[in-house]
């Protein structure tokens, strides 16, 4: 499997390759032991959640909205009861012990309580009186999203192979594998006690390894890219360690943070904050590093005469224009992901200073600053280990078809005086005698004749 499922990369001389299978092999079997010591072995952690309520399907059949009574304890002006909605829902149950039959339920109400209406797709929960083991009620819980995101998911599939053909179906391949890692080894690795840190590490290594190779195929660029995107993780590591202990960040900047911290007390939420820095930073390494790797080969590739310097310089033009854009989009990325929070920041009347230094956002601002940074490390490592790579496979290797030898350069010297030199008359089209020419004209002779085509032949 080649680089391109479209057109196969040049292979490597043996040389390199031997060189790049004995570094990326060792790193690889690392992993994978450091992921078998690492792995849990306990099952799923034991929470004390509660009791997991039954929820079955249900389907709307009919909503009956009435005014609520007045909430005869809320003091006036404060929301209570009578601000609804109030009435009754009738659903017909579709699985468990009560298919078929219909029951009643209240209207939902409070915040995020779902709006239903007739037909809609529900969640119902039956609730047990403790009290009386004998007597239950049903609620609605929250909408059916099964349909739609399946649909959504066919199509999102749909697209990327109708688009990107085998490389696409080797990217879904590759999505898929990572989050088999996440689900399988990252997320209960961290809930069963392990150090997040490493446990993120170890798993973002071997998704890279994963999906780089499933997606871009085993070859000397892929592996050029692979060695970039794991030393811009060890260094987004070791930033994200110094950041966030010289800024004293304790992990519980979020509400989501402080709420697994009441389930799972011996999960290290300092830790977790620098896992999910690590984790969010390696799909846009990736991005980049692979960016790299191939325009080092396309410009080697279309232009034989580059030296590695020049190979470096051109690559590294084409990485700044990546990171510019990149950059904005990591920032955008964090922050769409925290807009409650930042909404919530901008009605607080604390002064901007105290703001921008607080848990919640300083946690954000970390996060953008560490990615970023591992980001523009990216560039000039993978660009500089792809030059390398593609100027050693170069060396003593003869011109062939696939491999076309440099193009002569033209003397400048003979160049410019050419241009200088007075220009001679043209052959008479109106006579027989080939020898006999027109004189010159500043007109024609200055400007191509303007009916002629300026298409380049192919």
């Amino acid at each position: 499997m080649g680089s391109d499922h479209t057109r196969s990369a040049p292979s490597a001389p043996p040389r390199v390759r031997r060189i790049l299978i004995a570094t990326v092999v060792p790193l690889f079997v690392a992993t994978v032991l450091a992921a078998v010591v690492l792995w849990p072995r306990d099952g799923s952690p034991q929470t004390d959640g509660g009791a997991n309520v039954p929820r079955y399907h249900g389907t709307v059949t009919r909503v009956v909205t009435e005014p609520c009574p007045p909430a005869a304890s809320s003091p006036e002006g404060t929301p209570g009861v009578g601000d609804g909605p109030c009435g009754t829902v009738d659903v017909r149950v579709n699985d468990g012990p009560d298919s078929g039959q219909q029951i009643q339920t209240p209207v939902p109400a409070g915040p995020g309580a779902p709006r239903v209406e007739v037909d809609d797709e529900v969640i119902l929960v039956e609730l047990t009186d403790p009290t009386d083991p004998t007597a239950s009620s049903w609620n609605i819980a929250e909408h059916q999203r099964g349909a739609p995101l399946l649909w959504l998911a066919v199509i999102f599939a749909a697209a990327i192979v109708a688009f990107g053909r085998w490389r696409g179906l080797a990217a879904l391949a590759g999505l898929a594998a990572s989050f088999a890692i996440l689900l399988t080894f990252v997320l209960p690795g961290i809930g069963a006690g392990r150090s997040p840190l490493l446990v993120a590490v170890v798993g973002a290594a071997l998704i890279m390894f994963v999906v780089l190779y499933l997606t871009h195929g085993v070859s000397a660029q892929t592996s050029v890219a692979v060695l970039g995107t794991l030393g811009s993780l060890v260094l987004t590591g070791v930033l994200a360690t110094i950041v966030t202990a010289a800024t004293h960040l304790t992990g519980f900047g979020s509400e989501d943070a402080t709420t697994l911290s009441m389930f799972q007390a011996d999960v290290d939420l300092h830790g977790l904050l620098l896992a999910g820095i690590i984790i969010g930073s390696l799909g846009v390494l990736d991005d980049v590093t692979v960016t790299q790797a191939a325009t080092v080969t396309e410009l080697a590739n279309a232009n034989p005469g580059l030296t590695r310097l020049q190979l470096y310089r051109a690559a590294t033009r084409v990485g700044r224009a990546h990171i510019a854009s990149t950059v904005n989009t990591i920032v955008l990325a964090y922050a769409g992901a925290s807009l409650p929070l930042l909404l919530l920041l901008t009605a607080d009347s604390r002064p901007l200073g105290q703001i921008l230094t607080s848990e919640f956002l300083a946690q954000e601002i970390v996060r953008s600053a560490v990615a970023t940074l591992g980001l523009i490390a990216a560039v000039p490592l993978t660009t500089g280990l792809a030059a390398m790579v593609t100027a050693a496979g170069r060396q003593g290797a003869t011109p062939t078809a696939a491999t076309p030898a440099p193009r002569p350069q033209p003397d400048r010297a003979e160049a410019l005086a050419a241009l200088s030199s007075p220009r001679t008359g043209r052959p008479d089209p109106t006579s027989s005698d080939p020898a006999r020419t027109t004189p010159p004209s500043p007109a024609t002779d200055r400007w191509p004749d303007p009916n002629r085509s300026t298409d380049t032949a192919w």
